[in-house]
């Protein structure tokens, strides 16, 4: 399965466990117009490589410098750089900003068993959040505590002075039904930063060449959705419009911690889609789960259109609470 997920831990990880060394950098505050949000992370390895980035370009040949002092003597590092209009302009903002960056060498300030259980959890698709304090270093993973920074994928500092660097998984869409609507919506949320995952027995429907480069699975959705896992960072998308394959998808989601659930169809369908459901158990608050009709009301006309307003009702989800 494709990712555009970094892997800037795991890269941190293999570069201390083979002797060159290696510190993180996080961006840890912005003010202006800054090139990566709060929680973007570079990796330096002691013998002069780097992984990620935490400007634009304008400031990573300095932090690189700091990371390899820092290796040195075991200390960290909490940086701030200020980002020059001109500097900015080159490379394609509007205007300048100014960035925070902690520097951690893996090992004297992240220990190794810490940065390991972190790509760990990554590997495991575990949310899981980074605190440590920038003026001591070091720090702890937490699973709990932090339900909103979770949701909103927003790192921070906290009132007490920590900073909070959160680690979700990436974000994961799975539609069941390989549809006119589906070819639209699949690229559009690929580039949001969706994963799709593809599920349709049709395999008329659900081949290469209507999906090229995508992933596909040709089992029944119930199948299918248990071999995936379905937990908070995936989105799933009902099209098919068909019972016999969408309400197994459903007994399933509506069981699990997916943030975002939508069906296709219209609202005198989903009242038939709602009937069925309370008569299989499910209690009011979980069918309110769904989103059906499918979308925000934007007026869609045709597939494309359809898919868009898919895609922004997912994303608004996600970034605001159901």
């Amino acid at each position: 399965m494709t990712t555009s997920f970094d892997q800037i831990p795991e890269i941190a990880l293999d570069w201390h466990r083979a002797g060159h060394g290696a510190a993180l950098a996080t961006v840890v505050e912005t003010w202006g117009s800054a090139p990566r949000r709060v929680g973007a992370q570079m990796a330096v390895s002691g013998d002069g490589r780097l992984e990620g980035s935490v400007s634009g370009g304008c400031v990573e040949g300095a932090v690189m410098v700091e990371a390899m002092d820092a290796l040195e003597d075991g200390k960290p590092r909490l940086l701030e750089f200020g980002v020059s209009d001109g500097d900015a302009f080159a490379v394609g903002l509007a205007c300048g900003g100014t960035i925070r960056v902690l520097v951690e060498p893996v090992g004297a300030v992240m220990s190794e068993s810490v940065l390991a259980a972190l790509v760990a959890a990554r590997a495991a698709r575990q949310a899981v959040a980074y605190v440590t304090h920038p003026e001591q270093g070091g720090g702890v993973l937490v699973t709990e505590g932090f339900d909103d920074r979770f949701r909103m994928d927003r790192s921070g500092f906290e009132e007490d002075g920590c900073f909070v660097a959160i680690h979700n998984p990436p974000l994961r869409m799975v539609v069941v039904g390989a549809v006119h609507i589906a070819q639209g919506l699949v690229p559009m949320a690929r580039l949001a930063g969706f994963d799709p995952v593809i599920v349709d027995p049709r395999t008329a429907f659900g081949s290469e060449a209507r999906f090229p480069g995508e992933t596909i699975m040709d089992e029944w959705p119930d199948e299918a959705l248990t071999k995936v896992g379905l937990d908070a960072r995936t989105a799933l998308v009902l099209l098919t419009h068909d019972p016999k394959l969408d309400d197994p998808a459903l007994h399933i989601a509506l069981k699990s911690d997916v943030f975002y659930i939508g069906a296709l169809g219209s609202t005198r369908t989903h009242a038939k889609r709602v009937a069925r459901l309370q008569d299989d158990g499910f209690a009011e608050d979980e069918i309110a789960r769904i989103h059906g009709p499918v979308g925000l009301d934007i007026g869609a006309a045709n597939p494309a259109e359809i898919a868009v307003s898919i895609l922004s009702q997912m994303v608004q989800v996600l970034r605001k609470g159901a």
